[in-house]
């Protein structure tokens, strides 16, 4: 199963390799911050902070064609922002770093294909 779809991507850039590549470092970069990010706001139950960290997280997934958990991340926001279904955070938030785990090691193959 493919976690990344880069068409967007693609077409965005012109299919300038150096921009593609540019981009997926920048994600690569960037995951980890997110998730150590909302893990800590998930343990402190700091939501409104949680449903911010989602809605940035939420751009960086749609342009890696990730656009079923950019749809969660944006049902995770909403959820913040009017204090509901806090039951349902934790699993937004693992299926958030699940997928972007599985998603780096595709861009990394990518990465090796771009050259």
């Amino acid at each position: 199963m493919a976690y990344t779809n880069l068409d967007y991507l693609r077409n965005i850039t012109g299919g300038d390799k150096d921009s593609i590549r540019e981009i997926i470092l920048l994600f690569i970069e960037q995951v980890p911050e997110f998730i150590g990010n909302m893990k800590k706001q998930l343990e402190e139950k700091n939501y409104i902070e949680l449903g911010r960290e989602a809605h940035k997280a939420k751009s960086s997934v749609m342009i890696l064609g990730m656009e079923d958990l950019g749809h969660d991340l944006k049902a995770l926001q909403l959820a913040t922002i009017n204090g509901t279904r806090e039951e349902t955070y934790p699993q937004h938030f693992q299926r958030f770093e699940n997928e972007c785990n599985m998603a780096i090691a595709e861009l990394e193959l990518e990465l090796i294909k771009l050259g």
